[in-house]
């Protein structure tokens, strides 16, 4: 299809417009450092980012009881809470490209990992409260890779799949969008290697965020 054809541009949130990627890691080593669990590499923890909270804390600790889920998740968000009192910064070319995407007529969605809590907070922090056609966290549907967030931003924006990309940086965003029937594109400066997303065919892998504009602009 010609990019022309989209209308509906769906981005993860962190490591895809946001760099937190680091702090993420970070908070994940002192929640478990402060649970008491064995800490996990750097890069099993990036291998889960894109998950809602409690499925990537299972799916690093599947033996995790649910009353220490609980304790883990607390420890977590006071971290990450704390670190983000000065908020983890764009990337570079993302608030150009969203305000020229907004101008051009594209509906704009954010789909995350994150709890609504957490995205309002980072919403809020970059001025973005009112600026996406609608956002959706895991808390509030279904987690990563089910395509359920998806299919609620679509009906939302009365926009069909195939009119509809989606651009992130792990695997489950990309799993997301073959699930829902939609395109994806994939980002190589977030959680995990371009190499490691090319299995779920994206239409396009961008080094940069600027480059999904000047691909766009392509028809």
């Amino acid at each position: 299809m010609s990019h022309s054809d989209y209308k509906l541009l769906i981005f993860d949130w962190d490591g895809t417009l946001c760099n937190s990627i680091g702090r993420i890691v970070d908070s994940m080593h002192a929640a478990s450092t402060r649970s008491g669990f064995e800490l996990c590499t750097d890069l099993a923890v990036k291998g889960i980012i894109g998950l809602g909270l409690p499925e990537a804390i299972r799916t690093l600790y599947p033996r995790i009881s649910d009353a220490q889920l609980v304790t883990f998740r607390d420890h977590y968000a006071d971290h990450y809470i704390a670190l983000e009192a000065t908020p983890s910064p764009l990337f570079d070319g993302v608030r150009q490209s969203l305000e020229a995407f907004r101008a051009e007529g594209y509906h704009l969605a954010v789909a995350t990992g994150k709890a609504r809590r957490g995205l309002d907070r980072v919403l809020k922090a970059h001025g973005f409260e009112d600026y996406f056609s609608i956002t959706r966290a895991a808390d509030e549907t279904a987690s990563k890779p089910h395509p359920l967030m998806l299919e609620q931003i679509l009906a939302h924006c009365g926009v069909a799949p195939r009119q509809a990309l989606m651009v992130g940086d792990a695997s489950f965003d990309l799993m997301m969008a073959r699930n829902a029937g939609m395109d994806s594109v994939a980002v190589s400066y977030g959680a995990q290697a371009a190499e490691a997303l090319q299995a779920y065919e994206p239409r396009l892998t961008i080094d940069h965020f600027s480059e999904l504009q000047a691909w766009l602009s392509r028809a």
